[in-house]
């Protein structure tokens, strides 16, 4: 498993304990059912066939990361022992079990290994190991159509959870063009407040990690964030700024937008209470605008759910607030991983950097925002070894060693000689 895959594990497993990570206000019976809920229900786990989470398992991971302090590389899995040698089934007979059996959902388990095995003789099968298999596919019975339990809830305190989504915006004048715009919207569960909320050219990861930012530095951070199924809030980056600021971050079932009710009823009254009164052009203006009507009607207008003002039932419990870390924007930098080359480069996006020289031949992280490309720490075993920088290759191509092959720069480069050729360089050649 690479470093990428355990981290993307490290991610979803601070996503089944965060619950337990912030659960100073549960008592023991409520910790004891929600235990039993996250053990009872089935989980897409990365890298793995498994679809259940023992009792055990969760209060290993809750251990390892109390004890690291909240590190989320304690999380990460370790090689297994075992790793290269024979499992039970391997990959390509349990596609062809799975085929099998959504195909013929009804035959027994004994009717699918006498086929397996008039099919592929030299698949040794044997009915627990099927059984096993089909029950943790979720193949061993038929999905019957039932009612879905629904139900309305509220977060019990400011910052308990965040909801936020996309709406599509208008088009907006930039350099006298016709541009769409997307308005990315955060709005406190309990008392409503709209976090952040700004008008942009694009709905991308970049944009939505901009207005997360912004509303993470005015309000603080939340315990739990949850987003729909875009890409951009699909993006590893996005889970893993999340985990680093302990946030849990939950994503609404595809196809069923009931459970973000309270940022669509937000968007509607944005279409019907704002656009029709806003005559703008350009999208500066229209962010300008935009922000006078937020700060001026909704944040102070009194909300029919709550009887009171999104900022007053936000600020009458500040006490309960988490403050955003002073390092705030150290916690959204890309974090890729590459290894030195021999001449000390590093490509990152197509840009070639120069590394330190103790790190050649070194797989290192490097960190860095993507819209600021120029600056780019590195990172090797937790050590930060500063900051990196791009190639000059006119200066590379001056310098010189001595006899301790310490890098110095020609102040006359004129002047040049190959010692041991016959290449002499100058005015007179």
């Amino acid at each position: 498993m690479t470093e990428d895959e355990k981290i993307q594990v490290a991610v979803f497993r601070f996503s089944v304990i965060s619950d337990f990570i912030h659960s100073s206000t549960m008592n023991r019976r409520e910790k004891s059912r929600l235990m039993r809920d996250k053990c009872s229900r089935k989980w897409q786990i990365p890298f793995s066939e498994k679809t259940r989470i023992s009792r055990g398992t969760i209060r290993r991971w809750i251990r390892l990361y109390k004890e690291s302090n909240g590190d989320l590389k304690s999380l990460c899995p370790h090689d297994r022992d075992d790793q290269g040698r024979c499992r039970a089934m391997d990959e390509e007979t349990c596609l062809l079990l799975t085929r099998l059996k959504t195909n013929m959902p009804s035959v027994t388990v004994p009717y699918l290994i006498e086929r397996m095995k008039r099919s592929y003789p030299e698949v040794k099968l044997n009915n627990s190991t099927v059984y096993r298999f089909l029950h943790q596919q979720d193949l061993m019975h038929p999905r019957e159509k039932t009612p879905t339990d629904r139900r309305k809830f509220e977060a019990e305190l400011p910052n308990d959870l965040w909801q936020s989504d996309v709406m599509h915006g208008p088009m907006v004048d930039v350099n006298g063009k016709q541009h769409k715009s997307y308005l990315i919207a955060i709005i406190d569960d309990h008392s409503r407040l709209i976090v952040y909320a700004r008008f942009y050219l694009s709905e991308n990861v970049l944009s939505y990690l901009d207005a997360l930012e912004n509303g993470l530095s005015r309000r603080g951070l939340p315990r739990k964030l949850y987003v729909d199924n875009g890409s951009a809030f699909r993006s590893k980056h996005l889970e893993y700024v999340c985990a680093s600021l302990s946030i849990a971050l939950i994503h609404a079932k595809p196809f069923m937008p009931q459970g973000k009710g309270k940022i669509e009823r937000y968007f509607k009254t944005v279409r019907t209470r704002f656009l029709p009164h806003c005559q703008v052009a350009t999208l500066a203006e229209f962010n300008t605008a935009f922000e006078t009507w937020l700060l001026e009607d909704y944040q102070k207008k009194v909300h029919s759910a709550t009887g009171q003002t999104p900022f007053d039932r936000f600020t009458s419990k500040m006490h309960c607030l988490r403050t955003a870390p002073a390092n705030l924007k150290d916690h959204f930098r890309k974090v890729v991983r590459r290894t030195v080359n021999k001449d000390r480069t590093i490509t990152i996006d197509g840009r070639l950097y120069e590394g330190p020289v103790a790190l050649i031949g070194k797989r290192v992280e490097l960190l860095y925002h993507p819209n600021n490309p120029a600056n780019v720490e590195a990172r090797y075993k937790n050590e930060s070894f500063g900051m990196i920088q791009p190639v000059n290759l006119h200066v590379n191509y001056r310098v010189k060693r001595d006899k301790n092959n310490n890098p110095q720069i020609d102040a006359n480069p004129q002047k040049t000689s190959y010692q041991g050729g016959k290449l002499w360089g100058g005015k007179n050649g």
